[in-house]
């Protein structure tokens, strides 16, 4: 059978890829070997974000006293949040089924293997198409830690399967999986320990924005170790110690449950790419940004090209793909990552957007930096959540936005009006004169845009403020 497009695939990324191309006129099939759904769907996004909205509120609940209201006995019922997570689950992979099965796309639910560059052996079909998309996602990464496989651990996978709390966990990792989850179950009543072999969390990124989540988890009880290297494993009836250095000192942790959350990679096991004669790069498929492999009419969109572990960008990657593959002898849509976002919702939040200083240093890029903390922000006081600040990267030239940063409450909604602000080139000059209204978290951000718009051509003087600023500003090349 030939298709004008065949997606290897059917998660996120992959129906938009599928929707695109169809919507364009193209005869379309979806391989997917189930569960039907995607990562998001089924074991990311959506349970995750479910799961931490109960131990919000349970956080809220043990901080009666603090607003005035009588002390309440919190207790978390882990199954009850799980079978929650499960219903809400269950509705997001209906509607998904739902899309797949449309009477205009092709599905085979089976396993894929490519035979050459042009045909793919999908259980008893063989299939051919004049573009392929691949699709296919992640799976947890195997890190070797000795020992570790012989103790046993838990995926995020099965953590989120958990009907009964474990008195205490080792977290492995400092990624916002790991942090998401281990400040879950610390929140509902498990003793956790978090390992992190950097200097501080979310490593990737600016060490001010890891420092107020690293403060906050240790103030609700949990240990996080930084600068750790862990050397093995052993395990005594039910419980597991892990042998490590912190900080140059030789010490042990034992915990009941290893949650190892180390990061995941591309699945591609059993795709047979090699008699695609595809790249493949440190076990990413290799792209250009018109999402190409090496073989022109091959695609790699989402978690398996390695670009990127976030399901907005994998959706805009899967549109990319899915318009080109179709047009391909016209001019290609390419990606451009210079809106990229990532959020970790932790408490604090921690969202960004663009460049961050980190990267700014190491491509040399000349950048004006200012912050402002919640601790000093009326809004943030009132509602008492004031750990955190905002930081905002500006052109020294123009003022031009060139990256923006917020760990602190609503951080995830915050994000969004400067991703707005950079979509459209904008400066801190704009950001500064839009109106915002008082008393709003929101109104945070004019205060450094204020600051960093005086320091740049068309300067803004800064409004006065009724408390100290506790602003500072930096600058950089």
């Amino acid at each position: 059978m030939t298709h004008d497009v065949l997606i290897i695939g059917g998660g996120s990324a992959g129906y938009a890829a599928a929707r695109t191309a169809r919507d364009e006129g193209a005869d379309v099939g979806i391989i997917d070997h189930g569960p039907l759904g995607g990562l998001c769907i089924l074991r990311g996004c959506m349970p995750t974000k479910t799961i931490l909205r109960s131990s919000d509120v349970m956080s809220l609940m043990r901080r009666a006293e603090e607003f005035g209201l009588r002390p309440v006995a919190a207790k978390a019922e882990l199954s009850a949040i799980i079978s929650r997570k499960a219903r809400l689950v269950e509705e997001f992979v209906e509607d998904r089924i739902h899309a797949l099965k449309d009477s205009r796309f092709t599905l085979y639910e089976e396993r894929a293997a490519f035979l050459s560059p042009h045909e793919v052996q999908t259980g008893p079909h063989k299939l051919a198409a004049k573009t392929f998309i691949i699709s296919t996602g992640s799976v947890v990464s195997r890190v070797p830690i000795a020992g570790l496989e012989e103790v046993g651990y838990l995926t995020s996978d099965e953590a989120l399967e958990l009907r009964n709390v474990p008195r205490s966990m080792i977290v492995l990792g400092g990624g916002p999986v790991a942090l998401e989850l281990a400040q879950f179950f610390q929140r509902i009543g498990t003793r956790v320990t978090l390992i992190q072999r950097s200097t501080h969390v979310m490593s990737q990124g600016d060490e001010d924005l890891a420092r107020p989540v690293e403060t906050r988890l240790r103030e609700e009880g949990m240990t996080v170790l930084t600068n750790t290297r862990l050397h093995t494993f052993t395990r005594d009836g039910t419980q597991k110690t892990a042998y490590l250095t912190h900080e140059g000192k030789e010490k042990t942790v034992t915990a009941e449950v290893i949650l190892q959350a180390l990061g995941r990679q591309p699945n591609i096991d059993g795709l047979n790419v090699e008699a695609a004669r595809v790249e493949v790069r440190q076990g990413n498929i290799a792209v250009d940004d018109a999402m190409r492999t090496n073989q022109p009419h091959i695609y790699a969109v989402g978690d398996v090209n390695g670009l990127h572990e976030i399901v907005h960008i994998a959706i805009q990657q899967g549109e990319i793909a899915g318009w080109n593959a179709v047009h391909s002898g016209e001019s290609l849509r390419r990606y451009d990552d210079r809106l990229k976002t990532q959020v970790v919702f932790t408490d604090p939040q921690i969202a960004s957007v663009g460049l961050s200083e980190k990267e700014c240093r190491d491509g040399q890029i000349a950048y004006h930096a200012a912050s402002y903390p919640f601790a000093d922000h009326g809004k943030s006081m009132t509602l008492g959540e004031t750990h955190g600040h905002v930081k905002l990267l500006a052109s020294p030239e123009n003022g031009k936005i060139l990256g923006a940063h917020i760990v602190g409450p609503e951080a995830a909604e915050l994000i969004h009006e400067l991703i707005a602000v950079m979509y459209y080139q904008g400066t801190v000059h704009d950001l500064a004169r839009i109106p915002h209204y008082h008393p709003t978290l929101a109104e945070i951000i004019t205060y450094p845009a204020e600051e960093l718009a005086a320091l740049s051509i068309g300067n803004v003087q800064p409004k006065q403020r009724t408390r100290s600023t506790g602003q500072h500003s930096s600058a950089g090349s």
